[in-house]
């Protein structure tokens, strides 16, 4: 009966106060939707790999190596895995391996640049993905099979019914294969097993069987086969440690095995902390903001409340005289609190639903739909409603049922104007949290412009590179430096270059470098890029003393026995000026080959600038007989007409081979990925701040300009201004805005500073970013202050005197 009268009192007394419950459930669901945004998203990348059969028991194996230069962290030697399920079966239930590569695939007429995976036929059991079509236990137990995910199928032909249709497949040699299609692949959820890293996707999966067409192999030299294995139940990755030193010290090279220490690591955890954590901080960062937000709104929801009860003081004396005790007027405040939490929590779905694109964009990540959360998450999500509505309708519940009856009967506000400090001090904390979003969107802002801005060391507008068709032969290079030049004969093109790598951070790897005569054991580890003479010219990467490599004879023919270094291997190698290293003699570990130094380039960002600029050597592409990418420079207007032209003699050259660019804007956003969405977070963040404090503000204002209304009416009779009458009310709360401010701004600094920790090059903070934020949001809540007084100000006192 009680919580029947409490839902009947409550429902009317939201219906009386229409304009404050409607400004209540709008701050308050923009909190809860924003919080649930966030919630769910935090919610989606803890779910990465934990949709995997027996999730629990599927580690991946890293690497570890005491010479970086020797192999890569997320690979290692390509039997190790097999091995471990071959001779410790008690240990070891299952393992996968794989190479990844990028390939042309054709069908029909139609060409297409896809990822594809070299891997054992044990990936769809073992992991428990299932096919659309075709033999989940056979689809990959042959020789020139091969499986593709249900997109790529709709993509190629049209539809998912190909299974035993064939699909051409180039190798490195740029011989083509007809493969037979045995399965269709239902596209799996994010997991670090057909997505190993953040940006390649592998959609095309061949067995093993074919490493030799590929000219492949994973024996004990390979230090670059991303591996996996399941553990029986009950085994502890610790138990591996023994049998993989075992089967490395027996099997591998004593260099390597003296070098390489392999640690299993969870593919659960993994992912939360692969790349330096980026992702669980990334996860951290934004369930601080979301938390923020949510207790910005829960905030204006308790001072909304407790601003009104001025103006229910009569009904809580009479509640009172009529025998209401204390806990009845708290049941009857928090059910009005929570009925308007509820309400807001139900807004907050609908807009859920209408947000998710933009924070699917936003974020990079599809987010969760409704329909697809157990329902132990709806029980979750109606119990957060709950439990916020109960939080933030406690205090004023607390406070109004204390008021005395007397009091409250005789109009004196007591308890209530006593608590005055502390409804400042919440409005207060409202706008200062606003301020450290708004500053952490600008410095945020400021260090991401400075990603993409000329400090990189090289020029990248108007430069696009696109993916060769790759014959890694002598022949296969030398007839791509005759394309080469053909292109840089187009008027559109400036330059070009022929290179293994992009300024994108994916270089081939390290190598050891050391000058002649000097202790082979102590090299230096250089990051190694492979090129030809045109690299810097295209890039615009100026040079610090001598030249990008010499040529010789009339077909521009590169010395293979020169290299370039950039000035911070210069000074690692010992050289005290850049002129001084041109000409020395150089060799490379683990080769005989005795290099000299053409030129030096000045340092320049390969990698992201969370790391230094590192020691950097050049080499040609006639020493390796390696490529990857044709980088154009072209002339800047008309580049839609430029790429056109590009294409279609793409396409006189290389025919078969699909012309897929990207610009190095893009590249670098790739690079940059996790940063740009957290602008964006902190961009989406910070207006919804703005959004609750002024409703906040509104409330609070028409609030207190409704109590204060014969003061008002008075003020004016005796000869107060409009303008008197606004600065008032600007008194009332200028003092509190000026003092959230100052404290904001060194707990912004101090968290700002924590973040760019992160980056070997940053920005410096200045005070420029404390004052457009403090100072606009003092402006906007002014204004709207002014905005609110003024209507009273300018009305008839008569009507003000008569209020009562």
């Amino acid at each position: 009966m009680h919580i029947r009268n409490y839902y009947r009192s409550a429902v009317r007394q939201i219906a009386r106060s229409r304009f404050h419950a409607l400004i209540n459930v709008i701050g308050l669901s923009i909190g809860i939707a924003f919080f649930l945004q966030i919630a769910l998203y935090c919610y989606s990348e803890w779910m990465v790999n934990r949709q995997l059969k027996n999730d629990g028991r599927q580690y991946i194996l890293t690497s570890e190596w005491k010479d970086p230069n020797m192999g890569y962290t997320l690979a290692t030697l390509g039997p190790l895995a097999r091995a471990l399920k071959e001779n410790y079966p008690a240990l070891v239930a299952n393992y996968y391996r794989f190479d990844g590569m990028t390939v042309t695939v054709s069908h029909a007429d139609k060409d297409f640049r896809e990822e594809l995976q070299l891997g054992d036929s044990t990936l769809l059991t073992m992991y428990g993905f299932s096919l659309l079509r075709g033999d989940v236990r056979t689809a990959l137990d042959h020789p020139f099979t091969v499986v593709i995910t249900d997109d790529r199928a709709l993509k190629i032909f049209g539809t998912t019914d190909v299974v035993g249709q064939n699909l051409a497949i180039a190798n490195f040699s740029g011989q083509k294969q007809e493969f037979r299609i045995t399965g269709v692949l239902k596209r799996p959820p994010r997991n670090s097993v057909t997505r190993l890293s953040a940006s390649n996707e592998n959609t095309i999966f061949v067995p093993t069987l074919n490493l030799a067409w590929f000219g492949r192999n994973m024996d004990w030299s390979r230090g670059n086969i991303a591996s996996y294995v399941e553990l029986q139940p009950g085994v502890s990755p610790a138990a591996l440690k023994g049998p993989i030193e075992h089967l490395i010290r027996s099997n591998a090279d004593p260099r390597i095995a003296a070098n390489l220490r392999v640690v299993p690591e969870l593919l659960t955890s993994y992912y939360l902390g692969a790349d330096g954590g980026a992702v669980q901080k990334m996860i951290y960062t934004l369930s601080f903001i979301a938390v923020f937000i949510l207790g910005m709104a829960v905030i204006n929801f308790i001072n909304l409340s407790v601003s009104r009860s001025a103006l229910r003081m009569k009904e809580i004396g009479i509640r009172k005289v009529l025998g209401s005790l204390r806990r009845q007027l708290r049941g009857q405040f928090l059910t009005e609190s929570v009925l308007l939490a509820m309400a807001a929590t139900g807004i907050a779905l609908l807009l859920y639903l209408l947000l998710a694109p933009v924070f699917s964009e936003m974020l990079g990540r599809e987010m969760p739909k409704l329909s697809t959360l157990p329902p132990a998450a709806w029980g979750l999500i109606g119990l957060f409603g709950l439990l916020t509505g109960w939080l933030a309708g406690l205090y004023p519940a607390i406070l109004l049922s204390s008021l005395s009856t007397v009091n409250v009967l005789k109009g004196i506000a007591g308890t209530v104007e006593q608590n005055i400090r502390i409804r400042k001090a919440l409005v207060g904390f409202q706008f200062g949290t606003a301020a450290i979003v708004f500053i952490g969107a600008i410095i945020v802002s400021q260090q991401i412009d400075l990603f993409f801005s000329d400090r990189l060391g090289y020029n990248k507008e108007y430069v696009l590179a696109s993916q060769l068709p790759r014959d890694w032969t002598p022949q296969g290079v030398r007839h791509m430096e005759m394309v080469r030049a053909v292109f840089a004969g187009m008027p559109q093109v400036r330059d070009v270059t022929l290179s293994f790598e992009i300024p994108n951070g994916a270089n081939s790897g390290s190598v050891g470098v050391f000058r002649e005569g000097g202790d082979p054991s102590r090299p230096v580890v250089a990051q190694t890029l492979v090129t030809d003479d045109h690299y810097a010219s295209t890039y615009k990467i100026p040079m610090a003393s001598g030249v990008f490599f010499h040529v010789t004879g009339a077909g521009e023919t590169q010395d293979s026995t020169q290299l370039v270094l950039n000035q911070t291997a210069v000074r690692a190698m010992g050289w005290k000026t850049d002129r001084e290293a041109v000409g020395q003699r150089l060799r490379l570990a683990n080769s005989n080959t005795v290099f000299t130094v053409s030129g030096v380039v000045r340092d320049f960002h390969f990698d992201a600038m969370s790391t230094g600029i590192q020691p950097e050597v050049f080499s040609t592409v006639n020493l390796w007989d390696i490529y990857r990418y044709l980088s154009f420079k072209l002339n800047p207007g008309h580049v839609s007409a430029d790429i056109a032209a590009l294409q279609q003699q793409w396409a006189k050259l290389m025919p078969g081979a699909p012309f897929d660019y990207t610009f190095m804007d893009e590249s670098l956003a790739a690079v940059y990925e996790s940063e740009l969405r957290l602008r964006k977070a902190a961009s989406t963040a910070t207006t919804l701040a703005f959004i609750i404090v002024l409703l906040g503000v509104l409330g609070l204002v028409s609030g207190s300009v409704r109590r204060r209304t014969k003061e008002i009416a008075i003020r004016k009779v005796i000869g107060a201004s409009i303008s008197g009458i606004i600065r008032l009310f600007l008194r009332e709360y200028l003092p509190v805005l000026l003092t959230a401010g100052v404290i904001a701004s060194p707990v912004a600094w101090w968290i700002m500073q924590r973040w760019l920790d992160d980056y070997a090059t940053r920005i410096t903070i200045t005070v420029w970013p404390f004052l457009e934020a403090a100072g606009s949001l003092a402006f906007v809540v002014m204004v709207l202050i002014g905005a609110q007084t003024f209507s009273a100000a300018i009305a008839n006192p008569v009507k003000g005197l008569r209020s009562e």
